[in-house]
C-alpha cells in the first residue's frame, strides 16, 4: 500500500447522514519543516485516485517535494478513502451516503490539522472536482489558505454541465447488471457506455476534427483505439457505485451551500486568498465563461486561460504543453505575496 489512511471515527455528513468509521486516505510527497509552513493541498478529481495527480509533482516543478510538503487527499467515493465499494454494511454499496464537497474539505482539513498539526497552507490547488474542493478550502479555511489555483473547474456545477452528467448516469444504470446498485457482477456493458458518453465530452471538437488522438503524445492508431485504450480503460478499472457517488458531489457542488453564505455571489465574495483561475481554452464542462464570472467575484483574481485544443484534459496532464503551463503558473503564484 503506498500510502497511509486517517481514521476520522463516526462522521455526520452536510446533508444529515452519519458515515460510522469514515476513513481518509492520504499520500504525502516531501517533508513538512519545523515551522510547518510549506504545506501544499493537492485533492483528487472525479474518480482519480492520489497517484493519477503525481504528474504536477517533481523536481524543479513548482510542487517540488524538496521544497514544498504536498499532501494529496483521496476523496470520498474514489475507492481508497471510505467509498461504497469498502465501506461494511448498513452504507455499502447502494446504501453509501450522499457526499459534498464541503464534507470532503472538512474532512481534509481534520487531516491537516489533527495529524500534521498545520495552521498555514502556502496552496491549495486541483483540476476538475479537484478545483471545487480548491474553493472550498479558501471559502471555509480563510485563515489557514494564503493562495489557490483552480484550474478546469468551478465553484458551482453549472446546469449544462449537471445534463451532461445525466447522460453519464443513464450510460450506466442502463446496463442490466446494474441492478440499483446491488450488482453481483460489475456493470461491464454500462461502464463501456459511460466511457463513450464521456469520450465526447473530455475533449474538445478541434481535437478530435485534428485527431490529436493519432499524435504523440497519446499516439492511438485509430479513433475506435482511442475509445477503447483510453477510455474504457479508464473507467473499466472502476467501481460503478463510487462512480456514481462522486458524480452526485459533482453535480451538487455549490460553494454558496457553505453555512452562513446567501448563496455563490455571497460565498466567492468571502474568499481572501491570493487567487488565479484558470480554464481551459475549449473545456466543454467548465468554460472560461463560467470562470469569468467568478473572477469578477472573487476579491483580486486573476484569470489565465490554459490555450489549446485539448478541453478539460488540458487539466489532466497528458499533455505535456499544457502541463508546462499550469506549472509555470502556479510558480508565478507560489512566488505572489499572499495576504498573510
Amino acid at each position: 500500500m503506498d500510502y497511509e489512511v486517517f481514521d476520522l471515527g463516526d462522521v455526520r455528513l452536510q446533508r444529515g447522514a452519519t458515515l460510522r468509521d469514515a476513513k481518509l486516505a492520504y499520500k504525502t510527497y516531501g517533508e513538512l519543516n519545523a515551522a510547518k509552513d510549506n504545506a501544499i493541498v493537492y485533492p483528487t478529481w472525479y474518480s482519480g485516485q492520489h497517484y493519477d495527480n503525481e504528474w504536477l509533482i517533481g523536481e524543479g516543478m513548482a510542487l517540488d517535494p524538496s521544497r514544498y510538503f504536498v499532501i494529496i487527499p483521496n476523496m470520498l467515493g474514489n475507492g481508497l478513502s471510505s467509498s461504497p465499494s469498502n465501506t461494511p454494511e448498513p452504507h455499502d454499496r447502494a446504501r453509501f451516503p450522499q457526499v459534498t464537497m464541503h464534507d470532503n474539505v472538512r474532512l481534509q482539513h481534520r487531516l491537516v490539522t489533527e495529524r500534521f498539526g498545520i495552521e498555514r497552507l502556502e496552496l491549495i490547488t486541483g483540476w476538475s472536482m479537484g478545483a471545487g474542493q480548491t474553493y472550498q478550502w479558501a471559502l471555509s479555511y480563510p485563515e489557514m489558505v494564503r493562495r489557490i489555483l483552480p484550474f478546469c473547474g468551478s465553484a458551482k456545477t453549472s446546469l449544462h454541465n449537471f445534463v451532461f452528467l445525466e447522460g453519464v448516469k443513464a450510460a450506466l444504470t442502463a446496463d442490466g447488471q446494474w441492478h440499483h446498485g446491488w450488482y453481483r457482477e460489475k456493470p461491464v456493458t454500462g461502464l463501456r457506455a459511460m466511457a463513450r458518453v464521456y469520450a465526447g465530452w473530455g475533449f474538445s471538437q478541434q481535437f478530435y476534427r485534428e485527431q490529436i488522438f493519432l499524435q504523440e503524445p497519446l499516439g492511438y492508431g485509430s479513433l475506435e483505439d482511442f475509445l477503447v485504450g483510453f477510455w474504457e480503460d479508464m473507467f473499466l478499472k472502476r467501481d460503478a457505485n463510487n462512480l456514481l457517488t462522486m458524480l452526485w458531489t459533482w453535480q451538487h457542488a455549490d460553494l454558496g451551500n457553505t453555512p452562513g453564505y446567501a448563496g455563490v455571489e455571497d460565498a466567492l465574495a468571502g474568499i481572501r486568498a491570493t487567487t488565479i483561475l484558470m480554464p481551459g481554452e475549449q473545456d466543454l464542462y467548465f468554460p472560461p465563461e463560467d470562470n469569468e464570472w467568478e473572477q469578477a467575484r472573487i476579491p483580486g483574481a486573476e484569470l489565465r486561460v490554459i490555450p489549446g485544443a485539448w478541453g478539460h484534459f488540458a487539466g489532466g496532464g497528458s499533455n505535456p504543453v499544457d502541463t508546462a503551463f499550469i506549472d509555470d503558473t502556479l510558480k508565478d503564484l507560489l512566488n505572489r505575496k499572499a495576504p498573510f
